[in-house]
């Protein structure tokens, strides 16, 4: 769906909530015991708000905040947090991004550039995916020479099921206009880009 068919959703929580009792149900528990009695929608309501990206679109996040700019060198915003859940297993992953563009006489405010990758992250997903989107959110706001992205993290997927490597992080990159032809812009970007990303100690 695009983002004109979701901005002006509401999730229904009480249907949430009916399937989450259900799922509770089904792995055995017993949802009349105190523990479980409203958990079935706060489980609804945790999940709609960790997939509220899907109710924002691009320009109400940037909310016109391009300026215009005569300097072209490199701007990056680095150490991003975010949290997102894999669109396989529905696990979180989260880490950090690392957004760096070439302005073309525009430049976004820079709290913008991190309302934009929660936005993204904040829906059903893989990291790949994610980090492409950000990047093209950047080149479609500014009209930049070029974006690059890096996103670091760690996925919930390895690490609490299937091989259990606690330590395991990935990386993935997105590049656009100059960060791909220019192999000068590439280099500084990525050098300037931490090699260990704080959310990882």
């Amino acid at each position: 769906m695009s983002n004109s068919d979701t901005v002006n959703f509401t999730p229904d929580f009480e249907v949430l909530s009916e399937h989450y009792a259900k799922i509770i149900s089904a792995s055995g528990e017993d949802l009349s015991r105190d523990g479980l009695l409203d958990t079935p929608m706060r489980a609804a309501k945790a999940f709609g708000y960790l997939t509220r990206g899907y109710h924002q679109d691009l320009a109400t996040v940037a909310n016109d905040a391009v300026f215009d700019s005569d300097n072209p060198e490199l701007v990056l915003v680095q150490n991003i947090e975010f949290y997102s859940l894999c669109e396989h297993h529905l696990l979180p992953f989260y880490g950090v991004a690392h957004v760096g563009y070439l302005p073309n006489g525009k430049v976004l405010g820079l709290s913008k550039v991190a309302r934009i990758v929660d936005m993204y992250a904040r829906r059903l997903q893989i990291q790949e995916n994610l980090t492409k989107q950000v990047a093209t959110a950047i080149e479609e706001l500014t009209g930049c020479r070029g974006v690059a992205v890096v996103m670091d993290a760690s996925h919930m997927c390895m690490m609490m099921r299937g091989v259990g490597k606690q330590q395991s992080t990935t990386r993935t990159t997105s590049m656009l206009g100059e960060f791909v032809s220019n192999h000068d812009a590439r280099r500084e970007f990525l050098d300037a880009v931490p090699r260990r990303s704080p959310a990882f100690g």
